[in-house]
């Protein structure tokens, strides 16, 4: 599988979109590189935008059924910043059943919560 990338486009407007990479993709990210090394099967959400004034109408959720379904990955793994907090997008994603399976520190002052979903 390759990298899937997914629009979310209402009344002829770009709203949304996410990209999403499978394992070994040439890529130099240290939270990509983190899934590589501990997890065999997954794809990686490296960007996802919602247009703030549709925000909350369903469109992530919407995306993210449209990954899962086009996956054969075992997780579905993506990090969100703690430091600073995204409390926004850590409520999302554990109302998405991810959990956090590690930190790290990417920059200094900049700390991200490395999340996993299983999917199969």
């Amino acid at each position: 599988m390759g990298t899937i990338n997914l629009v979310a486009e209402i009344d002829g407007v770009v709203r949304g979109f996410c990209m999403v990479m499978p394992p070994l993709v040439d890529y130099d990210s240290p939270n990509y590189l983190f899934f590589c090394d501990n997890f065999a099967n997954f794809v990686y959400l490296d960007r996802v935008a919602i247009t703030a004034d549709f925000r909350s109408r369903g469109i992530g959720p919407s995306l993210y059924r449209e990954v899962e379904r086009r996956t054969d990955a075992e997780w579905f793994t993506l990090e969100v910043n703690v430091v600073p907090p995204n409390e926004g997008s850590l409520r999302f994603h554990a109302r998405e059943g991810f959990v956090e399976v590690s930190r790290q520190e990417t920059r200094p002052g900049k700390v991200v919560s490395l999340m996993a979903k299983r999917l199969r």
